[in-house]
């Protein structure tokens, strides 16, 4: 069920206007008597926020003059703040028409020509409370996952089947109710974009039917933007769904994922593959960090990496970085903050002669590698500022455990 949202509008029946509220409803000059021979009225309508906007066109009696393509007396909605923006379609005759928009700005223009006028129309909006059921869209920093319901596609004239990405050859599966695609971040066509210190990955879902059945640009298209905002919060999904067939748009705001091994060497060409790790007292241990997916765009910055007995890290915790700041004086950095991967070495400690068991945890950064004034790029900060750091995203990574050799325990 759609809650009901009326735009302030001015006087009904009144030719054009800016409306930014949310109550109210706007039609067609004179309304609810004729409309006049050459009227041209426009209409400009901002939802607050970032709300998407729903638009649906009434009429009475004669209506609008014409039929499609609607050569004489037209209504026109325009994706966007003016009529420059994208075509959502072409109304006239006694369409019941709804549109809905991809972003928060709708225009409707209406022009009649020097004969024949007709009763008009009336319009309000809604804002759909269903649209996270119709398809949604899930993100990680290696894959992304979207997901349409079937009956929706039912609904517009469209078979699952019909559907294909930007790149063709990505075709989806159906299971039970859904369809779905799902696809590493780097495939199916799928752009990256680095703006404003954030990472976006966009893809299109799209069909395209003709009578024949052939993909083509003619008749009734689907047409679905996708994109995965990577941010420092756990994954989210928001829906806006647009457009009068079906041009939409799906958003998901996924989490970078890392992960911290130990290495035999300097080199670090031969990761430990044990667990738990044995090492002899004072020997160096090699620790790498690094995205799941390694991108070359994005950087990867220690900010902080402790060790602790407990794996829970509660108590008897034990500095080797603070703000990206050596603690310890066996620890040396071979690269932080600058590539898409982190290393360092320390000394196994004195914790191995009292502890069964040494865990390590770090504070991982994640950094567009072309931000200069980046937290990455800032490097160590004996003094922590309180200003807002330009950061992708942050997590905590844990590895282990260490144990003396020689030693056993039953962990």
């Amino acid at each position: 069920m759609c809650r009901m949202c009326y735009f302030v509008l001015g006087v009904v029946g009144s030719c054009g206007g800016y409306f930014t509220q949310w109550s109210g409803e706007f039609a067609s000059p004179q309304y609810p008597s004729n409309y006049p021979n050459y009227a041209h009225c426009s209409w400009r309508i901002q939802s607050p926020g970032t709300k998407i906007i729903s638009l649906t066109f009434t009429f009475k009696e004669q209506l609008v003059e014409g039929s499609p393509p609607c050569r004489h007396d037209a209504i026109q909605v325009y994706d966007g703040p003016s009529t420059s923006y994208p075509l959502l379609g072409k109304l006239c005759g006694s369409q019941l028409k709804e549109f809905r928009s991809s972003r928060n700005q709708l225009t409707v223009v209406f022009s009649s020509d020097s004969s024949v006028s007709g009763r008009g129309f009336r319009a309000h909006c809604s804002l759909p409370s269903n649209l996270g059921k119709i398809s949604h869209v899930n993100c990680s920093s290696g894959n992304m996952t979207i997901v349409i319901q079937r009956s929706y596609l039912s609904s517009l004239g469209f078979s699952w089947q019909d559907l294909y990405l930007d790149d063709h050859h990505c075709m989806p599966s159906s299971v039970g109710y859904d369809v779905s695609f799902s696809f590493p971040l780097n495939m199916c066509g799928t752009n990256k974009e680095i703006s404003n210190g954030h990472v976006v990955y966009t893809n299109n879902v799209r069909a395209a039917h003709s009578q024949s059945g052939e993909i083509t640009r003619q008749t009734q298209y689907f047409l679905l933007h996708v994109s995965c905002h990577m941010e420092r919060d756990t994954t989210v999904g928001n829906l806006y769904q647009a457009q009068e067939v079906a041009n939409s748009t799906i958003t998901g705001v996924g989490r970078f994922n890392a992960t911290m091994r130990f290495y035999l060497s300097s080199s670090f060409s031969y990761p430990v593959l044990e667990s738990p790790y044995v090492v002899q007292l004072n020997q160096y241990v090699y620790v790498q960090v690094q995205l799941t997916r390694q991108d070359s765009s994005l950087d990867v910055f220690l900010d902080s990496c402790v060790a602790s007995p407990n794996h829970d890290f509660q108590t008897r915790n034990y500095d080797l970085l603070r703000n990206g700041c050596v603690r310890d004086r066996t620890v040396y950095v071979y690269t932080n903050g600058l590539r898409p991967y982190a290393r360092f070495r320390f000394q196994a400690f004195k914790f191995l002669r009292t502890h069964a068991y040494v865990f390590l945890r770090c504070k991982v950064v994640v950094c567009a590698n072309n931000d200069y004034n980046s937290r990455c790029r800032r490097g160590c900060q004996y003094r922590r500022k309180r200003a807002i750091d330009s950061v992708l995203h942050t997590r905590a990574v844990t590895l282990g455990p260490i144990t003396l050799q020689g030693q056993r325990s039953n962990f």
